[in-house]
């Protein structure tokens, strides 16, 4: 049930992205009078389609000028995008015939260059416009919440500990920039390739010298950084094998079994090696150490409740979340450009980070969220108008570029050329394919 729902969720977004996508190209042609033949969510290789507007009877029959209009609506049967074929256009299709007649008025072709820019632009325009209308709608109705850096210490795994943080250090900054959002630590660290890390340690400040050979690790070893939760009780759980034992809102449990513990993730293996027994603790009161003995049940549990980290949150009236909403767009979009600067740095490894739809269908939840939904469908909206603003031919930057030269030099590159350029482009994204697919296997085999 879990692979469906995931399954389902990527089909979902990427339908939706597609269409919001291919909609911006439809518009614009539409108001510069350009012919559309086909609208298509998916590829209809070989001519095989799921749905057609032309070719359906039911469409034919209730809907009659929706079948004879001069674009074909349509779905295809191989999952991996969509298209918007622009009459008099050099595409992906590769048809070719229309070049041996005169530009008709209605063709791509015969447009000027400034309108043929806006037709190719607006895919990508159609893509920031919906991430930024989503993070409205997010702020709106869910306001913002972050582990925040000044309030919360870290814990470390063991990249981070070789590099040297430590428990317990509170992150004051990567280089000059200071981070605010602990659970994006990891990725500032990477983003910034920074250098110098300075930590709050026992009441002194440390530096950290980054070693940049390193960075790959960063980028290939998940979960550096978490919140450090001393564990302090906050209450015990109602039926609790510990209801009776006496613990006490407040307490923190600093030793199990003689061992020393400063936070809740030292005391998990420590329990899970006692589950379904008993296990001495020692207790803090108010700065006054007692013994206990307490249960474990068969997952090692003791049945309470711990004291959550601090959380900083806002909530934003309608207004307020329109300009947060920009502001928030504006920062994802510089995150990804960060992040495609380190996939095109080959020493840093990030290339094999690069995800097909499986990465993917990974980062939605196995259970619906709407919440998560919406900022990954955001995110994915961003990454796709960033990766076609690239500008290699085959992608809408590679029409923007040629189109901006054209502009310039008042010279308009030749057919000739162009679709020379469509196959490189088109070879170039094969090979940024087979790329994402096989490391999506080799994770998948590890």
């Amino acid at each position: 049930m879990t692979v469906l729902i995931k399954i389902f969720q990527v089909i979902l977004a990427l339908s939706i992205l597609i269409i919001v996508h291919e909609f911006g190209h439809f518009i614009f042609a539409r108001i510069f009078g350009v012919r559309v033949d086909k609208f298509y969510l998916f590829f209809d290789a070989g001519g095989f389609r799921l749905f057609s507007t032309k070719h359906s009877r039911l469409v034919r029959r209730f809907f009659p000028k929706l079948a004879d209009s001069e674009t074909d609506f349509g779905i295809g049967w191989v999952p991996f995008g969509g298209y918007c074929k622009i009459s008099g256009m050099v595409d992906e299709s590769m048809d070719t015939d229309y070049m041996k007649e005169e530009a008709k008025p209605f063709e791509f072709r015969s447009k000027k260059a400034w309108q043929r820019l806006l037709i190719m632009a607006g895919g990508v325009l159609n893509n920031f416009i919906l991430a930024i209308l989503l993070y409205v709608a997010i702020l709106a109705v869910w306001g913002s919440s972050y582990v925040s850096t000044d309030d919360n210490g870290i814990y470390v795994n063991e990249l981070a500990y070789d590099m040297g943080f430590r428990n317990g250090d509170r992150v004051l900054s990567f280089d000059s920039y200071v981070p605010e959002n602990l659970y994006m630590l990891q990725a500032d660290l990477a983003r910034r390739r920074t250098s110098c890390a300075k930590v709050l340690r026992d009441g002194d400040t440390v530096s950290i010298y980054i070693d940049q050979s390193r960075m790959e690790e960063v980028l290939n070893t998940p979960g550096m950084f978490d919140v450090a939760i001393p564990f302090v009780v906050d209450s015990v759980m109602a039926g609790s094998l510990n209801s009776c034992a006496g613990l006490l809102a407040g307490d923190r449990i600093t030793e199990i079994d003689g061992v020393a513990v400063d936070y809740l993730q030292d005391a998990r293996p420590l329990l899970a090696e006692h589950a379904g027994d008993s296990v001495s603790v020692i207790v803090d009161r108010a700065g006054e150490s007692m013994e206990m003995t307490l249960q474990t049940d068969t997952l090692g549990r003791i049945g309470v409740f711990t004291k959550m980290p601090s959380v900083r949150s806002r909530e934003y009236n309608l207004l307020e979340a329109v300009p947060a909403g920009v502001r928030l767009a504006w920062d994802t979009v510089s995150g990804y450009l960060k992040d495609l600067r380190l996939v095109a740095t080959p020493s840093t490894g990030a290339y094999k980070s690069v995800g097909s739809f499986i990465a993917i269908g990974q980062v939605f939840p196995s259970t619906w969220n709407w919440y998560q939904f919406t900022n990954i469908l955001a995110l994915l909206s961003i990454m796709l108008a960033v990766m076609n603003l690239i500008p290699i031919p085959g992608l809408d930057g590679g029409h923007i570029l040629f189109t901006l030269y054209e502009i310039v030099t008042r010279r308009k590159p030749g057919d000739k050329f162009l679709i020379v350029m469509q196959w490189i482009g088109m070879i170039l994204l094969l090979l940024l394919m087979l790329l994402a697919f096989g490391n999506d296997i080799a994770r998948l085999l590890r």
